[in-house]
């Protein structure tokens, strides 16, 4: 017997060659092919104008696809207006009622659905538990805090029950302490309660925190969709790696691919390093190298490694449990080491010519640089 209605396993959104022009010319998002998984909590992470919260408006129903198709649930939801497609919203600026008490605004949903008073007030002050609110539930939006306002949106999105929530930027507005301690609120509700999560910042930090998996945006194109710990280790183009986290570049030219997935590059001052061969055309193509800080040593700091390059020490920095030490280092200024502090050991001082050394598994030879970078 075949099964014709959508299995645990299939997506919960499908997005299939869509593509959002404004102007008839500039494609906002350009060829987009996206599944998200039942119960999981998908970022869009991207610069503005990366086509991200387009993306987002799209399947909320408050921007139409120039073409393509959205589903949801296996079933289209092109003509379905926003109201009826039984999605939650949460937004940067809360969108509460001034003029309504706390209840009364996490209730609006249930009214619109046609519950009863009772029901609208029993699930309103369940929701509004989750987000550690109940006691307020008498006060009016203007009487609560910026985060407890967020709270309240967010119960408000919650309180219907709906399979899927989308979030765009919800912590904008937020300090970073009381940021911070909303991301692991939502992170924890979200892992209670399985309902699947689109949300979009512009904060990698936020993005990593947060995540079963993240979707990178530039201009109008997923440049990788993985989990956080995939985009920070395993970066696929120079894009990614220098948006997630901090990252050292060098540029060079892949002198020859070597059989085991590694490639040895000769850099533009001369020198030679050995790469994983992420993202390269092959031998004689320029190249990008991506290392993280933290993968980085200054010789006699931390182990061998077969990558050894010589470098000026520009600037100390310490920050409590490492010291940050920027390097002139084969043609890059701004080379960062991170140094585990340890208060008895000297530090290499400003001035001093130094090596760095790495691991050619830590050194990713990705898409040739830029014009502008390259010169």
């Amino acid at each position: 017997m075949t099964a014709t209605g959508p299995q645990a396993n299939d997506p919960l959104v499908r997005f299939s060659g869509v593509r959002k022009t404004y102007d008839g010319e500039t494609l906002i998002v350009k060829n987009l092919n996206l599944d998200i998984r039942r119960g999981e909590f998908l970022t869009l992470l991207g610069p503005s104008g990366s086509g991200k919260t387009t993306t987002l408006m799209m399947l909320a129903g408050f921007e139409v696809p120039t073409e393509g198709e959205i589903e949801l649930d296996g079933r289209s939801i092109r003509s379905v207006p926003p109201h009826q497609r039984g999605i939650g919203m949460v937004f940067q600026n809360y969108a509460l009622f001034p003029h309504m008490t706390i209840e009364e605004n996490v209730a609006f949903p249930l009214m619109v659905r046609g519950l009863s008073r009772a029901e609208r007030s029993a699930k309103a002050r369940e929701a509004l538990a989750m987000v550690k609110l109940e006691s307020l539930w008498r006060r009016r939006p203007a009487q609560l805090s910026g985060g407890q306002q967020q709270r309240v949106a967010l119960a408000r999105a919650l309180v219907f029950e709906p399979q899927l929530v989308l979030m765009d930027e919800p912590l904008g507005a937020l300090d970073k302490q009381l940021r911070e301690h909303m991301q692991m609120e939502i992170k924890h509700i979200h892992q209670s309660l399985g309902v699947t999560v689109v949300y979009v910042t512009h904060d990698q930090t936020e993005a990593l925190t947060m995540s079963d998996r993240i979707a990178v945006f530039n201009d109008g194109v997923i440049q990788q969709l993985d989990t956080p710990q995939g985009l920070y280790e395993v970066p696929q183009n120079r894009f990614v790696a220098s948006f997630i986290g901090e990252n050292n570049t060098l540029t060079g030219t892949v002198e020859e691919v070597l059989e085991n997935g590694f490639c040895r590059v000769q850099l533009s001052d001369g020198h030679y390093v050995t790469a994983a061969a992420v993202n390269i055309a092959g031998a004689g193509a320029a190249t990008t190298l991506s290392m993280r800080p933290e993968k980085v040593h200054i010789e006699g700091y931390g182990p061998d490694h077969v990558n050894r390059l010589m470098g000026t020490v520009k600037e100390t920095i310490y920050h409590g449990d490492h010291v940050r030490i920027r390097l002139a280092v084969a043609g890059n200024p701004d080379f960062v080491v991170k140094m585990r502090f340890r208060p008895n050991r000297p530090q290499p001082e400003v001035g001093e010519r130094v090596a760095v050394a790495f691991a050619a598994e830590d050194c990713h030879a990705l898409d040739a640089p830029a014009e502008s970078e390259a010169e």
